[in-house]
Formats: structure tokens, sequence, C-alpha cells
């Protein structure tokens, strides 16, 4: 058994190792030696380059990664803790090997739309974090005056809709709305994250509907959230970003008809970059049973074929990477036992699940775990701006670690996850790969089903050292 004594709620060594052989830094493959002071790796070295005793973990021949980076969480505190909390998602987090969360500015009471949500914020992760947390901030109409404020402040860059969210607390804006906020946007050099839908094809796809779209139909879902609706959204921000020099960053990409688009402006210098999620990866709409709202999502799970061009976007960097877009909610919201898919909650359990669903279906197409890296460590740090910090095992890093088991494999259990609602379309389903131990700052957090005796996860602020 690894040998580690550090774990949390223990004075932190000074000096410590973790090897194996087979660590991932950002250009090799390799048996190395990774050693750590006051949190920062100080050095890359030989396997055989280590202390002794207490002061060494030995992942053997698993794989030692970064940490991930999940930039697209809903986490929902404070106000509405019952969907989910700090508490249970960085665990989940902790236990799914993502060291590093990006908190989304919307389903917590305030929302983040001002310096007040955001100390809000603070104050009710402080305490809480078994990983490193970060917030975005919203962009909603009429909160311009304080954008400024909030980036001062610490936020990562912000997030708006282009449809209504579901919340009233966070109003969705218009192209108007966007060339008031843009313009401030690029003196700050802040991303803008963006909900791609526009609501004129969602309205159209509801007046054509008829009464045999049975709403426990996934197909009736699928029908009420068109393609249209993701691909003039994106065409319009595609326009918007060039015209301004705005960084913007399309989140949860589900239709793959934009994908050739996404191409031409990515030739041209465009300022964006683009995320799909792992259920978009996994699941194909096909397959959904009748009255299966945890499938549920928005933009919705779309065909075989759709799936299939994602991966070969990711591939060819069309899309850069991959957010989990984690967003729980109470059972009873997704209105499992009445199945109606157009009443249910929309949104995906899916934290601590992230990396081997991912894993799973790009070890079947025979993608590497250096493909996973770009995707779920470097892609992340670099849209939040904490590349040298995050997302790599590079000296002069945090130590955020996850040793990996690439080939072992599991059948999801509810009752193992630790996100506060357990229902997911993950359930039952056999997925390759076990996270062994999670490292925060080269502390153990996470191994082999167990937490540390204390979180020590700390709130990250944009530019705080």
């Amino acid at each position: 058994m690894p040998n580690f004594s550090n774990s949390p709620g223990h004075p932190v060594m000074e000096q410590y190792c973790v090897r194996g052989r087979r660590v991932f830094t950002p250009d090799h493959q390799i048996p190395a030696s990774i050693h750590i002071r006051d949190g920062v790796i100080t050095k890359i070295g030989a396997f055989e380059d280590v202390p002794g005793g207490d002061a060494l973990y030995d992942a053997g021949d698993s794989a030692v990664m970064p940490g991930l980076v999940d930039t697209h969480v809903h986490i929902n505190e404070p106000g509405r803790t019952d969907w989910e909390g700090f508490w249970t998602a960085t665990q989940a987090a902790a236990a799914g090997g993502v060291t590093t969360l990006i908190d989304m500015p919307l389903n917590s009471i305030p929302s983040t739309t001002t310096t007040t949500a955001h100390r809000e914020k603070i104050v009710a992760a402080t305490g809480e974090l078994w990983v490193d947390v970060g917030f975005w901030g919203g962009v909603v109409p009429g909160n311009g005056q304080e954008l400024a404020r909030m980036w001062n402040a610490g936020v990562f860059g912000f997030k708006c809709f282009l449809v209504p969210s579901g919340v009233p607390e966070f109003w969705h804006v218009t192209e108007l709305d966007l060339r008031k906020t843009l313009p401030d946007l690029v003196i700050l050099g802040a991303p803008l994250l963006i909900h791609a839908e526009l609501p004129g094809p969602i309205d159209a796809a509801a007046q054509s509907a008829t009464a045999e779209n049975e709403p426990t139909k996934y197909a009736t879902w699928l029908a009420s959230r068109p393609r249209a609706a993701e691909d003039q959204a994106i065409s319009l921000l595609l326009s918007l970003s060039a015209e301004f020099g705005a960084r913007i960053h399309i989140v949860h990409l589900s239709s793959s008809n934009a994908i050739a688009v996404l191409r031409r402006s990515k030739s041209l210098g465009t300022k964006f970059s683009i995320e799909t999620c792992p259920h978009y990866l996994t699941f194909a709409s096909e397959e959904i049973a009748g009255g299966a709202t945890e499938f549920k999502c928005a933009p919705p799970i779309r065909e075989r074929e759709n799936r299939e061009k994602l991966w070969a976007a990711l591939a060819d960097g069309t899309v850069d990477m991959i957010a989990s877009d984690h967003s729980p909610c109470p059972r009873d919201m997704k209105l499992r036992e009445e199945g109606n898919f157009l009443r249910a909650w929309g949104g995906i359990a899916s934290l601590q699940l992230s990396l081997p669903a991912v894993w799973t279906g790009a070890r079947s197409r025979g993608y590497a775990l250096t493909h996973i890296i770009r995707w779920m460590c470097d892609g992340p740090a670099r849209l939040a701006g904490l590349q040298g910090r995050k997302g790599a095992i590079a000296v002069g890093g945090d130590a955020d670690l996850v040793v990996f088991n690439p080939d072992a494999k599991f059948r999801v259990e509810p009752e193992a996850l630790h996100h506060r609602h357990k229902l997911t379309p993950y359930a039952g389903r056999e997925l390759t790969g076990v996270v062994e131990a999670t490292f925060l700052r080269g502390q153990k957090v996470f191994e082999r089903g167990a937490f540390g005796d204390a979180p020590i996860g700390r709130v990250l602020r944009r530019g705080q050292a």
C-alpha cells in the first residue's frame, strides 16, 4: 500500500514526494518523482530520486496526472444549498480527481452579479472546501456598473445567458445588452462565457408542437430545443467577437452543425474558445428511455452521429476543452415518477464521474491520457487564467495531482457518489478508470474512498498568488 502520512488535519511536512512510473508532465509520460515543498512542485526528478519513509507516496504503475480543472460547476450555495453545496460538491470533486472548480454565478441566491453577492459566496465557502474554488461573475441586464468591481474583486470572468436561465434571479441578455457590455469587458481583458441558444427557434418549435409530442418522450424534449437555436446563437457570437475583439467562450456545445463555422472562425483568428461536456460525449438521444428525466439538460443530448462529430472536433482542436456543467437539484424537481421532460428541471449531476466518463469514451476511440489532460486540465486552466499554477505537473505550479488507474473498471452506484443528490444518468453504467488518490497542493485529500481529516481547499481570486 502507498505510504503517505500527510493527511489533512496533521502537520504539513516541509518537503515530500509523489512518484510513479507513469507521470504526465507537459512534454512527456515518464517514470519520475515529483518533489514538493510548501504545496508547490520544486523538482521533477528521476524515479529513484526520492526520500524514504513517510515523505513518499508511491503511485506504482497508476498514472500520475495534473488535478483536473472544472470551469463549469453549479454549486448553488448560498440560497439553494438543498440543491448542492460547497461541502458536497468539493468532496465529489476530490473523489473524481478534480482539484480546482470555478463556480457559475446562477442558481445561488443571490446570484453572483454584484460585489456584495461575490463576498457572500466567499463567506459561505469558508471552511467548506475540499478543493480550491473560484467564481465567475454574472452579466445580466442593468449590472454593467458592477463588472469592473467584480473583476477587481477577483472573479475570473463573466457568464451570461441568451435564453431564460430557469431561475428568476439571473435574467438573460439580448444582442443589444451584449453590444453595451462587450466594450467594457474588452477593456478589462475579461472572458465572457455564454449559454448559446437564441429564443426565436425555441419559440417557433413550441408553436409547431402538437398533441402527439408526448412530454414523457425524450424526442419531445429534443425537438423543443432545436439545433437552430444553438447554431444561430453561435453565428451571432462569432460575429460579435470579431467585431469587438472580445474573448468569448461558448459553454456546453451540443450541436455539431456549428462545428464548420467554428473551425472557419478559428482559422481567421477570432478570439473565442469552446467547451463541450461529458454527457454529450457519452450518451445519445436514441438510447434515452421514456420518462428518464435524469438525462434532461439544455442544450439537449443529441444523436449518435452528432456525438461522434463532437469527439472529432475535440481531436482536431476546434473544441478546446471539456467541463462537467454539473447542475444537480433535489430529486422531486426531476419529476422522475411523472417522467415529464418539459416540466422537469434540466441539469445533469456528474462532477465525480467526469474523468472516468470521458476516459471511457476517449479510450474506446483510440485517444490517450494526454488528450484528457489537454481537454480537462490545461484547457480549462487557460480559460480561467490559471495556467502556470494549475492544470500541469510543472516546476513552480501547485502540487495538485490525481493518481488514476486507467485500466480498472467499476459500475456507477449512486450511493457511492458524494454529490448532495444521487440521481444521475450514469447510474448502473460501467466506466473505465478509477481515481485512487487526489492531492491538493501536495496534501492528500482523498484516497480509495476516504477523505482527509478536514477540508483544506481555498477560495481562489483572479491575480492572487
